[in-house]
């Protein structure tokens, strides 16, 4: 497993952490070739949501987001973006490739884990989002804005 992902795992709203843990490892037992799952962004600030959402707009750069900060899952620990790490040094967004032989691709491999915990796949919205997974506990962006929060390990999360 990717020391890497299991330390943004740890960043995720705490009524998802054991279960992203779990989910995780599954995952990693699936693809049994030379790709590894790996988190790029789970809890993302409200800053770093901005900057993002600048992209291909007042800084150079394809648009990546249509979020502004407070308008993703992202801010509240409840999204997950995926990339797939070749050979341990190349980061793939590859949908089709079967790295592993299995004759399913292993990026539709960790779609259909992910799915199986609930998890809602931007790869299924008009907006396509094909790294994007989250979990909104049936609170829209609304709803998280004014939700009551609690602190934990120094972030603020809200309460689901």
């Amino acid at each position: 497993m990717d020391a890497i992902t299991l330390k943004r795992i740890d960043l995720l709203h705490p009524k998802l952490r054991a279960e992203v843990h779990t989910m995780y490892e599954e995952m990693c037992n699936a693809l049994r070739g030379k790709a590894i799952p790996r988190f790029a962004y789970t809890l993302r600030t409200i800053k770093e949501q901005n900057e993002l959402y600048q992209k291909g707009r007042t800084t150079a750069g394809p648009k990546v987001t249509n979020a502004k900060g407070g308008q993703s899952y992202h801010n509240y620990g409840c999204a997950i973006d995926l990339v797939l790490i070749i050979e341990g040094k190349t980061a793939s967004w590859d949908t089709l490739t079967d790295f592993d032989g299995d004759k399913v691709s292993d990026w539709m491999e960790c779609v259909a884990i992910a799915k199986k915990y609930g998890f809602e796949w931007g790869g299924d919205w008009k907006f396509v989002d094909k790294p994007h997974f989250q979990k909104t506990f049936g609170k829209t962006i609304s709803e998280l804005l004014v939700a009551p929060k609690f602190i934990q390990d120094n972030i603020e999360y809200p309460t689901l």
